[in-house]
C-alpha cells in the first residue's frame, strides 16, 4: 500500500473572514501572526505552492505599539534609482501619513516575494479606525495567544 501527500489545489480550498483588533498590539508580532494566516500555515492542508490563506481584516491600526525608542528611531527607506534619490522617514512621520503602513510593510515583507506572495497580500484589509466595510463576509473576530495560535472569539 503507498501513501499519498496531500496537495491542496486551487479549487479545493475554502477561505474564511477574520477580524483582528490592533489596538495595544505590538507591531511586529502581529505583523507575524497576521503574515501566518494570509500564507495559510495554520491549516491542515497548507501547501507551499498553492494559496491556502484566509482574508484578514485588522481595524484600529493607528492604535499599533512599538517599543523602545522605535517612534522615532526606526525609519522607511525608499531609493528611486536616481542620485541623491533615497527619501526617508521615521516611524511617526509614516504613521501620520498613512496609519495602515507600517503593518502592511511589516506583512509585506513576511510573505514570499513573488506572485504567490502579493496574491496573499490582495487578502489583507487594514483600517486606521474600527469601521470596516466588510460586514457583509461575516468575518470572526480572533485575537492571538502568546504562541501564536488563533483564539476565535466565543470558542475559547
Amino acid at each position: 500500500m503507498t501513501q499519498v501527500t496531500f496537495q491542496a489545489t486551487p479549487g479545493t480550498v475554502e477561505t474564511r473572514w477574520y477580524l483582528v483588533d490592533a489596538r495595544g498590539q505590538t507591531l511586529g508580532r502581529l505583523a507575524v501572526n497576521v503574515a501566518r494566516i494570509l500564507r495559510g500555515k495554520h491549516r491542515p492542508q497548507f501547501t507551499t505552492h498553492v494559496n491556502t490563506g484566509e482574508h484578514v481584516i485588522v481595524v484600529n491600526a493607528r492604535d499599533i505599539v512599538v517599543t523602545g525608542r522605535k517612534r522615532s528611531l526606526k525609519t522607511y527607506d525608499r531609493y528611486s534609482g536616481y542620485p541623491s534619490g533615497r527619501r526617508t522617514r521615521t516611524y511617526d512621520e509614516a504613521v501620520q501619513r498613512d496609519p495602515t503602513f507600517p503593518l502592511m510593510h511589516a506583512v509585506r515583507g513576511m510573505l514570499q516575494h513573488n506572485t504567490l506572495g502579493a496574491e496573499q497580500l490582495k487578502r489583507l484589509r487594514v483600517y486606521p479606525g474600527s469601521e470596516h466595510p466588510h460586514e457583509a463576509q461575516r468575518p470572526q473576530k480572533i485575537t492571538f495567544g502568546e504562541l501564536g495560535e488563533i483564539i476565535v472569539a466565543g470558542n475559547r
